[in-house]
């Protein structure tokens, strides 16, 4: 089965590019092309809006109620729910995911979304009446906020599509798709399931491009709000179009996330939570904790055993389901990777497990040597900026209160984990700790409860009622009192 294509998905039907520029999806594994598909131009991105300001403007859907709307949603989510595995498959192939992980997350997560934001949407208050402060009775209403510019990374595509994409939906938006272009491949699927749910003509388009395209989607006049998740440095540009503009912004951007353990903490329950928040996705994620936080009594011996953990994680064909650590997307992001390695060990780490050089036995594919350094201070540049790979750094602290200076000590704040026997102790860690997302000797994304970071790590939240809110605009309707 071949997984070229040959159009774009513009306005909700399969169209011709502008240009005949091709984008190659090359396997990180076999570092071979697996698929060609266009690359899309300024133009399309011109069609693609003016397709969406059209179905806005003047289409039914943002017209729809929000029952109807739901109605269409739920179409998609049951045909969705029969592709899982394919759309597993898919991600695995063109980026490298472990496909264990991909069926774990990179398909059922975004399904999961999808049921999450469609319960949220019934209990939703669209519309209601409040008492006013000067007698008479208040209309507020949400009311969509337009057209969407959705742009997602390439590391867990689909689950960042469905963030953006579904609550713009049910908010009434219209929305741009513009994936990576590491990354297409799972989006053609989705396209096929869209239209197959019966959403109108219009409401979706979806693009792939690289940056200087995505940004001429920023920037279009036709766009209302842009919602994008990837690197800090990308979202300050975005934000920066965005302000000038005065359109509205969602920004999920970087992470350097701490798990802090307690010395009370299990240590076998805790290398296993921490073998997966810290190299989830072969440590290609934003929400990696991979700074570990260790008392100077415990360092040595939670270094080693981590150590020990990680050196027995098995590297390699990522569609292997014993797989936990695959390759990196590109080779340009081994490169980085190993760039860090080396740093670490300029900076005076000590190096445990891992190190620069291809893993044994695996001859071809962009992969790194999944790595734990000890003895980390907190101001080395490994311990402050975001590595994106199977890199964790273990680093001492004195006390509670140095192991929280040191979790803050940091540009980032989007997630963080504590572990511990004492659950009322690791909540009041999470209270004092600036991040976004918490965990108490766990750490997942529950779709009912808001996501992003502070600092550095982002503006604004998705999931949740917070989550659907971010795509609508706030009506205050005021009523008279009725005559006498």
């Amino acid at each position: 089965m071949t997984l070229d294509r040959d159009a774009l998905f513009i306005g909700g039907t399969w169209t011709k590019p502008a240009s005949d520029e091709v984008l190659e999806v090359v396997s990180p594994h076999t570092e071979e092309v697996v698929a060609r598909v266009p690359e899309g131009s300024a133009a399309d991105i011109d069609a693609a809006v003016g397709a969406a300001r059209k179905a806005f403007d003047g289409g039914p859907w943002p017209r729809l109620s929000p029952a109807e709307r739901i109605d269409v949603v739920q179409n998609l989510s049951g045909l969705y729910a029969a592709k899982l595995g394919e759309m597993a498959e898919v991600i695995t192939t063109e980026i490298g995911s472990p496909i264990s992980f991909s069926n774990l997350a990179q398909s059922p997560a975004p399904w999961m979304q999808i049921e999450a934001f469609l319960t949220i949407a019934r209990e939703f208050p669209w519309e209601s009446t409040r008492p006013g402060a000067l007698g008479a009775d208040v209309m507020v209403r949400h009311e969509p906020v337009g057209v969407v510019a959705a742009i997602p990374p390439w590391n867990v595509p689909q689950f960042t599509v469905m963030s953006k994409l579904i609550p713009a939906l049910l908010a009434g938006c219209t929305v741009v798709v513009k994936p990576a272009p590491e990354s297409p491949l799972d989006c053609y699927l989705l396209a096929e399931l869209l239209q197959e749910a019966g959403v109108p003509e219009g409401v979706v388009s979806i693009v792939a491009a690289g940056r200087e395209v995505g940004e001429h989607l920023v920037s279009h006049p036709g766009v209302d709000k842009v919602a994008f998740t990837g690197s800090t440095a990308a979202g300050r540009r975005i934000g920066a179009i965005c302000g000038e503009q005065l359109k509205h912004c969602s920004l999920e951007l970087g992470g350097k996330s701490a798990a802090i353990v307690l010395d009370d903490a299990d240590l076998a329950a805790t290398l296993e939570g921490l073998k997966f928040i810290g190299l989830m996705n072969s440590g290609q994620a934003c929400v990696a904790q991979t700074r570990v936080l260790v008392s100077r009594d415990r360092h040595d011996e939670v270094s080693q055993a981590l150590a020990e953990a990680v050196a027995g994680m098995q590297v390699g064909d990522p569609m292997d389901p014993a797989t936990e650590i695959g390759p990196m997307v590109a080779q340009r992001q081994q490169e980085r990777v190993e760039k860090y390695i080396a740093l670490g060990q300029e900076e005076g780490a000590q190096l445990l497990t891992g190190g620069s050089g291809r893993p044994d036995g695996l001859d071809n594919g962009w992969y790194v040597r999944p790595t734990v350094f000890a003895g980390v201070d907190n101001r080395m540049r490994i311990a402050q900026e975001e590595i994106f790979g199977p890199v964790l750094s273990v680093i001492p602290y004195d006390d509670v209160d140095d192991a929280v200076r040191i979790a803050n000590d940091s540009d980032y704040g989007l997630a963080g984990t504590v572990w511990t026997t004492d659950q009322e102790a690791g909540v009041e860690v999470a209270r004092r700790v600036r991040t976004g997302t918490f965990g108490v000797n766990t750490y997942t994304m529950d779709f009912a409860a808001p996501f992003g970071g502070y600092k550095a790590s982002g503006l604004g939240r998705e999931f949740g009622p917070e989550g659907l809110a971010q795509y609508s605009e706030l009506k205050s309707v005021y009523l008279s009192s009725p005559p006498m």
